[in-house]
């Protein structure tokens, strides 16, 4: 069975039966399905026009769950968004990226999936909503596992919400992968630091994918470079006992001890170009 809402709530109802799936999309589905036929009632959002789009609120922005990676490319933003903006560029081709959802990303759930780690590192959350009502779940504890997430069968979501807390902090988002484009990554890691008057480091939030089963916050690291120097050499700050809340598995594309420098190297580097953008705003 094939739906096809114009409104939330009927999408919601429809997705009060059993066994119901969400496509926005399709850059998932699909490719998951290869050449069997789609199971189960199908909810295409696709026309759901209250689920895209971007809003800046005074404390808060919110971003539409069909908002598409394009869009978020498009859409000016504050400066802490840049680690975003740079992973939106590194979701599959610039056709991905025109129908890919920034919700879709999230609910599949793959370690490798490239919004996971800037979201965390802007404290994003998740807004769901059910016939029950809604609820709002931060994004460290909607993403579970290995393609698990939170979202009860009944539940759409709505919209990621990030809070204003770090608008004027400087953010970068590197990704190692064995080609340049269209590749899934070995690690990688987004950044954001914020100075105060002084060029210290205020904040810092750094987060890991692809070297563990869900991407990861490396929170004794952000803990420990608060008022250090924000200066090119912050990175060597990191050390390795700094990645202990990662677990990385060896498989085709890299050892779990590869991944696992790689991933102190890149968090090295994204601090150092970090540092060099907020001492600039100085």
């Amino acid at each position: 069975m094939y739906l096809r809402p114009g409104t939330l709530d009927e999408a919601v109802a429809a997705l009060s039966a059993p066994g119901g799936r969400i496509l926005a999309g399709g850059t998932d589905i699909f490719p998951a399905a290869g050449d069997r036929p789609l199971a189960g009632p199908i909810i295409d959002i696709s026309r759901l026009a209250e689920l895209d789009g971007i809003v800046l609120g005074d404390d808060r922005i919110r971003i539409g769950a069909r908002t598409s990676w394009s869009t978020i490319i498009a859409t000016k933003l504050p400066r802490c968004f840049d680690a975003l903006k740079a992973a939106a560029r590194e979701v599959g081709s610039v056709q991905i990226q025109n129908l890919g959802t920034i919700a879709g990303n999230l609910c599949n759930a793959s370690p490798a999936a490239d919004g996971v780690p800037p979201l965390l590192a802007l404290d994003a959350a998740v807004e769901l909503r059910s016939r029950a009502g809604s609820r709002t779940l931060p994004l460290s504890e909607f993403i579970s596992g290995n393609r698990r997430t939170a979202r009860r069968e009944d539940e759409i979501v709505t919209a990621v919400i990030v809070p204003r807390t770090i608008d004027a902090g400087a953010s970068a988002f590197l990704k190692l992968g064995a080609r340049r484009y269209l590749v899934i990554s070995i690690a990688m890691v987004a950044a954001v630091v914020a100075a105060d008057a002084e060029g210290r480091v205020a904040q810092a939030r750094i987060a890991v994918g692809s070297c563990s089963a869900v991407a990861q916050r490396l929170a004794t690291l952000e803990q420990d470079l608060v008022g250090a120097p924000a200066r090119r050499g912050l990175g060597a700050l990191t050390r390795p006992e700094h990645l202990a809340p990662l677990s990385p598995i060896g498989d085709v594309r890299a050892s779990a001890a590869y991944r696992l420098d790689a991933a102190l190297t890149l968090v090295r580097r994204a601090l150092d170009t970090c540092a060099l953008g907020a001492a600039a705003e100085i």
